[in-house]
C-alpha cells in the first residue's frame, strides 16, 4: 500500500451533463495542500460555497449520493468522481463545478481517470492517514447486507442479484490498487432498466440519461450499440459505486468490504456503523521504514479521541433521504 499522500500536478477540466438534473456543467479538479483532503466548491454561487467530501455531509442516498453544507447547498452524484480519485490514490484536491450535480460523463469513472492520469500525481511530504479495521462490523436490512473485516489493504467484494436473464447473480472481488482499478473497474458504466428510466423521467429524474452515459436494458437485452464492456459490467459498476461512497470516509480504509445487494444507502449505513464502533478500528499514519510500508499507530481509537480525528462521529445535521435502519 502506498505510504505518502498525493495531489495532482495541475488543473484538469471537464464538461458534461448531470444524469438526473439534465443540466450542463463544467468541472475542474485542482491541486490541494497536504492533509486538506477532497473538497467541492460551487463556483456558480456568489460566495463560492465549499463542501468537504465527507460522510457527515451526506443528505441523500436515493439513486445517487448527495452532499450538502449547513445551508442546504447541494452537490449530487459524487460517487464516480470520488471513486476515480480514491482508485488513483489521490488524497488532496479541490473540485470546482458550476452546477449542483457532478457530470455523468459516459456513466463510468473512465473519463475522469484518463484525464487525471495524463496530468499525473504529485507526491506530498506527509504519510497517508488510514482507518484500519481490527474487528468485523456489519449491517443487514432484509436481504441487503454489508460488512467489513480486517484486511491488509482494501479489498472489495460485491454481489448482485437481478431478476433479468442478462444479469441474474453476479459477484466480483478486487484488491484495490491504482493499476487494478484502472484495468478492472474504472470503465464500468451505470445501468438501468428501460421501464424504470421512463418512470424516473416522468418524476423529473434521469433527465440527462441516454445511451451515451448509461447501459439501458429491456426485456430483450442491452440497447446500447456495442453492448457491454465486460460480461459482468453490472457488478463491476457496483464495486465502483461502493469505492466512491467509501471515499467519503475522508481517508483510505484498510479492510475487506463485502456487500450483498447493497446500494448507496447501505454504504452510508456501513460508514455510520464504523463511526459508531471506534473499538473496531484504529486511526494510523503510513510511513516508510527500510523501504517497506509499515503502520505507525498515532492513536488508539476510542470514542473520546475518535471525536477529535473523525468529525463524522458527530450526529448528522439533516435527515438522509434513502437511508435505511441498520441492524448490526
Amino acid at each position: 500500500m502506498e505510504t505518502c499522500q498525493y495531489t495532482i500536478n495541475k488543473k484538469v477540466s471537464f464538461a458534461g451533463v448531470g444524469l438526473h438534473s439534465g443540466k450542463r456543467v463544467k468541472l475542474a479538479i485542482k491541486p490541494a495542500k497536504l492533509n486538506s483532503g477532497i473538497c467541492f466548491v460551487r463556483s456558480d454561487l456568489d460566495c463560492k460555497v465549499t463542501i468537504p467530501a465527507s460522510m457527515d455531509r451526506i443528505v441523500d442516498t436515493f439513486l445517487a449520493t448527495t452532499i450538502s453544507n449547513d445551508d442546504n447547498v447541494r452537490i449530487s452524484t459524487t460517487e464516480h468522481l470520488m471513486a476515480a480519485l480514491y482508485g488513483l490514490g489521490i488524497d488532496n484536491a479541490v473540485i470546482e463545478l458550476d452546477s449542483d450535480e457532478v457530470p455523468i460523463m459516459d456513466g463510468s469513472a473512465g473519463p475522469f481517470v484518463r484525464m487525471l492520469s495524463k496530468v499525473e500525481r504529485r507526491q506530498q511530504k506527509a504519510g497517508k492517514r488510514v482507518i484500519k479495521i481490527t474487528k468485523e462490523i456489519s449491517c443487514k436490512n432484509g436481504d441487503k447486507e454489508i460488512r467489513i473485516l480486517p484486511h491488509d489493504g482494501l479489498k472489495l467484494t460485491c454481489e448482485i442479484d437481478f431478476d433479468h436473464s442478462l444479469i441474474q447473480n453476479q459477484s466480483y472481488t478486487i484488491e484495490v490498487s491504482p493499476e487494478k482499478f484502472i484495468k478492472e473497474i474504472a470503465s464500468a458504466r451505470t445501468f438501468g432498466f428501460l421501464d424504470e428510466v421512463e418512470k424516473l423521467r416522468a418524476n423529473g429524474l434521469a433527465l440527462g440519461g441516454s445511451l451515451e452515459n448509461a447501459i439501458v436494458v429491456d426485456s430483450n437485452g442491452v440497447l446500447n450499440d456495442g453492448g457491454l464492456r465486460f460480461t459482468d459490467e453490472f457488478v463491476r459498476h457496483k464495486v465502483l459505486d461502493l469505492l466512491g461512497d467509501l471515499a467519503l470516509l475522508g481517508c483510505p480504509l484498510q479492510g475487506h468490504v463485502i456487500a450483498r445487494k447493497s446500494g448507496h444507502a447501505q454504504h452510508f449505513e456501513l460508514m455510520k456503523e464504523i463511526a459508531a464502533h471506534p473499538d473496531c478500528w484504529e486511526f494510523v499514519t503510513l510511513e516508510k521504514s527500510d523501504q517497506k510500508a509499515v503502520l505507525k499507530r498515532v492513536v488508539k481509537s476510542r470514542k473520546a479521541t475518535g471525536n477529535k480525528i473523525l468529525p463524522f462521529l458527530m450526529p448528522t445535521r439533516n435527515p438522509v433521504n434513502g437511508a435505511v435502519p441498520c441492524s448490526a
